[in-house]
């Protein structure tokens, strides 16, 4: 990728998007504006209860067909003009794998993976828990890779062998996709994915030792620590996009943050894929949440110097809607869900929980499961649907209100994206149940765009950052309260009753 090529085309910048149940690959310009994208799908596996786990391989080969698929899609000229590559990614899934050949060792135990709540239990009972969160900004539970990492190595055969020759390795998937994307020669991990670990100390930005010994992890296992922009290689010889540097590493929901362009304190957005993220902007500031919010990081520039969030974590958003196609079979296609729901003015007093895999903000409850109540003879399948946009919703809400407590002022506006944010009915619930302004761009690929934007800046590329956000702010719509804020404490209040029954469940 020489000087003759960035003079010659206008330049383009290549994203990695590595999700929970699907891969993407994406090119946009200079104006964070999106020219051509492809996905491939990837296999989710429920073995029991409460574990959810995916093959590390099919990942890689995911990421890879879907950088095939748009390598085709684009012409010479386009693939020329690519002049930098960055790679975001679903965050705490955890990966294992040998470092002399690359093997992995074992499943990659995805961030809903529930399997470890008696590990965390037990690190809880012997006192761990304030000193961990006071360090890392996060919680012990199992959504974080610290148990995860520790489950691998006393259960796997293949980390237990990889473990005792000193030839294991750890990664997020930002990790794993940089290792495949350059042949094994970078073993990196970014610091807004390595904030999700719990072996990151979030004020000094280090690994944690004590951590480590801890989970059982040699220190020289886990990837080098490196800022979230900088020179991490380049795409190796034979595989797609061949030679491009790979310029920015972000997690999924940081990323999303900052192509919604909340680069401002106290700007906030979420995401409504898998899950339900909300993420607001605190600046440089830590902001230590008492009641179940995160204290993570946002990003930081070359030099490591960081941007802070608070964020706010549920489990499902749309696996509600894959839930009600391929299990409840009430609709045919996803898209389904919002002409069901506006058959009707309300859900006829159903309420939904969507705690399928647990309940994370505030909560932190591995055991909670969904919930559907309310029900009579006059409930029909759309008075359902309506209850399960509205579910997540509402969900959505009381980490609105959690984060404005602990800023001590409202949010502005709620800024929007992900494949759930295409319905009306669920924005429109969201404004409601806020007493927000909800803005969703015209394009909902917010986390491709984030990444490929912070690999713009590192490839200098972009640097006019107020004509960035007014571009794309252009075409976003906006959903307005339509209730007053008595009727909003009303139907909160009444769906809260909904979510305390689901917590603490057991069969």
């Amino acid at each position: 990728m020489g000087k003759t090529n960035f003079m010659a085309y206008k330049p383009l910048l290549l994203a990695l998007d590595q999700g929970t149940s699907s891969s993407r690959a994406a090119v946009f310009n200079s104006d964070g504006l999106l020219v051509a994208s492809c996905s491939a799908p990837l296999e989710i596996k429920y073995p029991a209860n409460g574990w959810v786990e995916q093959n590390p391989g099919e990942i890689w080969s995911s990421q890879l067909n879907a950088m095939l698929g748009l390598e085709k899609k684009l012409t010479e000229d386009q693939r020329k003009s690519i002049v930098s590559c960055g790679i975001t990614n679903q965050r705490e899934t955890t990966v294992l794998w040998r470092r002399s050949n690359g093997s992995p060792c074992g499943p990659a135990l995805v961030w809903q993976d529930g399997r470890t709540t008696e590990i965390c239990s037990q690190w809880k009972q012997e006192g761990l828990e304030d000193e961990w969160r006071k360090r890392t900004g996060l919680l012990l539970d199992p959504y974080f890779s610290a148990s995860k990492i520790h489950w691998l190595l006393l259960h796997q055969v293949a980390a237990k062998e990889a473990l005792a020759s000193d030839d294991i390795c750890f990664g997020t998937i930002e990790s794993w996709l940089l290792w495949q994307l350059t042949s094994g020669k970078k073993h990196c991990s970014d610091m807004s994915n390595a904030s999700r670990t719990l072996l990151m100390d979030l004020e000094q930005r280090q690994w944690l030792d004590e951590f480590c010994d801890v989970v059982g992890l040699p220190f020289n296992a886990l990837p080098e620590l490196v800022p979230c922009r900088g020179d991490f290689g380049k795409i190796s010889g034979g595989l797609p996009f061949e030679g491009v540097p790979i310029q920015a590493l972000l997690g999924d929901q940081q990323a999303a943050t900052f192509g919604q362009l909340c680069f401002a304190k106290g700007e906030a957005k979420c995401t409504y894929g898998t899950g339900a993220f909300l993420v607001v902007n605190t600046g440089k500031d830590i902001y230590r949440s008492d009641s179940g919010l995160l204290s993570t990081l946002a990003w930081t520039d070359s030099d490591g110097d960081p941007t802070y969030c608070l964020e706010g974590s549920l489990f499902n958003a749309g696996t509600v809607v894959q839930w009600l196609r391929d299990g409840l079979k009430i609709i045919d296609t996803a898209a389904q869900i919002n002409l069901l729901a506006e058959e009707v003015d309300n859900s006829g007093g159903v309420k939904f929980v969507p705690a399928f895999t647990g309940w994370g903000t505030p909560h932190w409850d591995p055991n909670a499961r969904g919930l559907i109540i309310g029900l009579t003879r006059d409930s029909s399948r759309s008075h359902i649907a309506r209850a399960a946009l509205e579910g997540i919703a509402l969900s959505v809400a009381n980490l609105v209100q959690l984060a404005e407590d602990s800023l001590g002022s409202k949010l502005g506006e709620l800024a929007v994206d992900g494949g759930a944010s295409a319905s009306d009915v669920l924005l429109q619930a969201q404004a409601n149940s806020t007493g927000l302004s909800v803005r969703r761009p015209s394009n909902l690929e917010s986390t491709a765009k984030g990444v490929a934007l912070m690999a713009g800046v590192q490839s200098g590329v972009i640097t006019d950052f107020q004509t960035l956000s007014s571009i794309g702010r252009s075409g976003a719509e906006i959903f307005s309260p339509t209730i007053d804020a008595e009727k909003r404490k009303e139907w909160s209040a009444s769906w809260n009753k909904a979510l305390e029954r689901s917590l603490g469940w057991h069969e």
